[in-house]
């Protein structure tokens, strides 16, 4: 007898669980919803996202959670060149969420007439009419070997606070070497070739500690960091 109602209980259970299961997936989508990663939205809305939540040519609103394909409507989100993680997941009450994580560019690249951002990860992100980005500006760089190579460099900048908000722009002059312009005063850092990174912008921010201290920053014209062991100041 104990067998018997371990058996029929088993089968109620399993009986339970599909039905609600196959309850489940016939439930509609009745809305969207959009979080994106450290609250934080730069070139995409909520709106912008919820248009690229499209499954068999329609909205995915009014869709039986059955037919929702998560995988595939996630490859559709990434394609976005704005976008780089995408993660989304449907709820008992019949919510589709998405939380998006945007590409947050470090730089601005001009070639001739054109120009676009690029993230930590090197990776080309269009110019957007919704964000514009407080980036340091790119000149002189010609192709993606020269983009690659400099992404050492800026990604020092990007992960030092006081750097991140002085320099506002790299040129790569005909000599393949270096020139910046910084947000402190009208004058230029020759930074020489991308040797001895670190030990260069260590020469740079102790440069800056003393000029800062007695305000004599603004007497300079040129800064060259590009010599060894050495900051030539050129007033």
């Amino acid at each position: 007898m104990k067998y018997v109602f371990l058996l029929i209980l088993l089968s109620f259970m399993g009986f339970l669980y599909g039905f609600s299961n196959h309850r489940n997936t016939q439930k509609i989508i009745q809305k969207t919803a959009v979080e994106f990663h450290s609250n934080e939205s730069y070139f995409l809305t909520q709106t912008m996202v919820n248009k690229l939540l499209i499954q068999n040519n329609e909205r995915v609103q009014k869709q039986a959670k059955s037919v929702i394909d998560l995988y595939k409507l996630e490859e559709q989100v990434l394609e976005n060149p704005y976008i780089e993680k995408a993660s989304l997941f449907m709820t008992i009450d019949g919510t589709l969420n998405s939380f998006i994580k945007q590409r947050q560019p470090i730089a601005r690249i001009f070639t001739g007439n054109s120009s676009y951002y690029i993230d930590s990860q090197a990776v080309k992100v269009p110019i957007s009419e919704n964000y514009s980005a407080r980036v340091p500006l790119i000149t002189g760089v010609d192709d993606e070997k020269e983009v690659s190579e400099l992404m050492v460099l800026l990604n020092k900048i990007v992960g030092d606070d006081f750097l991140n908000k002085e320099i506002i722009g790299i040129h790569l002059q005909a000599t393949k070497e270096y020139m910046m312009t910084v947000r402190s005063g009208d004058y230029t850092i020759e930074f020489g070739k991308l040797t001895e990174i670190d030990s260069k912008i260590k020469k740079l921010k102790a440069f800056y500690s003393k000029v800062f201290l007695d305000s004599t920053i603004h007497k300079y014209k040129t800064i060259n960091i590009k010599y060894h062991n050495q900051v030539v100041g050129i007033k």
